[in-house]
């Protein structure tokens, strides 16, 4: 049976000091006059309730900008498997960041599972915070349907007039929610409030572009040789601005760091991106994507048809991040809506 709560508005500031209390709690924060971070927080006036999405996703806590994966000395032959983790509830998660979490799930518990991203998944609790509105004219949540939360939490809050209500969706969640006396199990009233806002979030939310999603798969696969890719070209500034901010994206490259005494060292996994240019270098100086336009098409493809014939399911979740942040000013609504033109 489906388990809601209740937290009243008057005890959210309790909520948040008991949270930060049993584990490390971060929560979008603030940082200039439009951007958001999650950070580390401590108290309630911290936290950002009404944010758009934060400059970095969620998943800089799933797998690091730079992480130790091996430590070793070759005078001893020693070698050893760095597994860091740290116990962390990561809150106010909306819900395109939730399903940016299941993406890389999908990916890093994939054969060969991915060990270092697993053990540092186990001990993050997500608490998600359902959208009730768009964030701002970039999202496209509507389109991929990420504006409703599609599991991929233990917690979600909704916000009401006066209330929070909070669905229980895992053991882990109970047993936190267990801990705090201020939340208590949900009355009529407050599902009724619940159904309510949900019932007026599907006049709010529609597809942002004029197409079904089943639609974006068959459209990028016929679009590969399209001329909006030519236009691209001549934006882009293969900054790899929009592979880092996204949520899905998931590239890396392995780097050894080596002491001056060539003895110790480390491997580090580092963030990489696609749209570098030798991202697609191999030996010899042969580049499968040498141009800037052929990149940014690879990029879409990662989103809209690769990911969904092997893992049925699309890889952008329509945060508006790649077009937020592109100081080229390319816009994921317009480059889709270009390409069914050009279908036409």
């Amino acid at each position: 049976m489906e388990q809601y709560l209740i937290l009243f508005k008057n005890d959210f500031d309790d909520f948040v000091e008991r949270l930060a209390k049993i584990q490390k709690l971060v929560a979008p924060v603030k940082r200039g006059s439009k951007s958001f971070a999650f950070d580390e927080v401590t108290a309630a006036e911290d936290v950002s309730l009404n944010y758009i999405p934060t400059i970095l996703p969620p998943k800089k806590y799933f797998m690091p900008q730079n992480e130790t994966i091996v430590e070793y000395e070759k005078k001893q032959n020693k070698w050893e498997a760095i597994l860091y983790s740290e116990a962390i509830t990561l809150f106010g998660v909306h819900t395109c960041d939730l399903a940016g979490i299941q993406c890389l799930n999908l990916v890093f518990s994939d054969r060969p599972n991915d060990v270092h991203y697993i053990i540092r998944k186990k001990r993050i609790l997500i608490i998600g915070l359902e959208c009730n509105d768009y964030c701002d004219e970039y999202a496209t949540c509507g389109l991929m349907d990420n504006h409703n939360a599609n599991g991929g939490y233990d917690l979600l809050m909704t916000e009401l007039e006066d209330r929070f209500v909070i669905h229980v969706n895992t053991v882990d969640g109970e047993e936190l929610m267990g801990k705090l006396a201020m939340v208590k199990p949900a009355d009529a009233e407050s599902m009724t409030m619940l159904n309510k806002m949900r019932n007026k979030k599907r006049e709010v939310f529609q597809p942002e572009i004029d197409i079904e999603r089943k639609e974006l798969k068959p459209l990028f696969e016929e679009s590969f040789q399209a001329e909006v890719w030519d236009s691209i070209h001549e934006k882009c500034l293969s900054c790899g601005n929009c592979t880092n901010v996204c949520p899905t994206c998931y590239c890396y490259d392995v780097e050894d760091e080596i002491d001056l005494d060539f003895n110790k060292g480390k491997m580090v996994r580092k963030w990489d991106s696609c749209q570098s240019r030798p991202f697609a270098m191999i030996s010899g100086g042969e580049n499968f994507r040498p141009e800037r336009g052929g990149r940014q098409r690879h990029r879409y493809m990662r989103k809209f048809n690769y990911p969904f014939e092997k893992y049925n399911r699309y890889f952008c979740t329509g945060c508006g991040r790649c077009s937020r942040t592109c100081m080229a000013k390319i816009n994921l609504k317009e480059t889709i809506e270009t390409l069914i033109e050009e279908k036409k």
